[in-house]
């Protein structure tokens, strides 16, 4: 994951500020304190959040060269939850996820970008379905710390947005008013919370 590349905005000047390559290595995403979630806009007039709870991922974090860095995350499909036993049954099925024959999906990345400050970018392959699809997920380096277990952590905030038709997901169902039940645009946030391997 393309992280810890901190440049000051005057050229003559170099911040030094913590030693950021102390981060550098392996981590566990936490599952306990980290939200893989979604947002579909539901009949053209609210949106439906979702999330999935049960997955594994894994960090390398390259401090001296970000563009290095590397995510990958495992979700598996029947944890999909929207608050709604109907509505993630639905999702489970033939219309949606086939969880049945594609039980997993999956994130690769290919390509780790530092943006300036906080931000930086990630970009890998996204399997769904048996589709694998380029995803670009903005992300904004919330810190790290120890925690009181005396784990190292690391924190990250990220966003994308991906049109859910492109990995064969397109079942919907026309709406008397015109537009459609299902929105084709679906908005993935990630709460990562990551720990050092020992």
């Amino acid at each position: 994951m393309g992280i810890f590349s901190r440049k000051d905005s005057t050229p003559t000047t170099t911040v030094t500020g913590p030693d950021l390559t102390a981060l550098t290595g392996d981590y566990t995403i936490d599952p306990a304190h980290t939200t893989i979630g979604f947002t579909a806009r539901h009949a053209m007039v609210t949106n439906v959040k979702g999330a999935f709870h049960d997955f594994t991922g894994s960090l390398h974090l390259d401090g001296a060269d970000p563009s290095r860095s590397t995510a990958t995350l495992d979700i598996q499909m029947t944890s999909v939850d929207t608050g709604s036993a109907d509505r993630d049954g639905h999702l489970k099925s033939s219309d949606f996820f086939k969880t049945d024959e594609f039980p997993t999906m999956t994130f690769r990345s290919t390509k780790a970008e530092a943006l300036g400050g906080e931000d930086y970018r990630i970009t890998g392959d996204l399997s769904i379905l048996g589709t694998t699809k380029q995803l670009t997920i903005d992300l904004e380096f919330n810190g790290s710390a120890k925690d009181p277990f005396g784990n190292e952590r690391v924190g990250f905030e990220g966003k994308a947005e991906i049109l859910r038709s492109q990995w064969g997901l397109t079942w919907n169902a026309a709406l008397e008013t015109g537009g459609v039940l299902v929105s084709d645009k679906i908005k993935l946030n990630f709460d990562i919370s990551a720990i050092k391997n020992a």
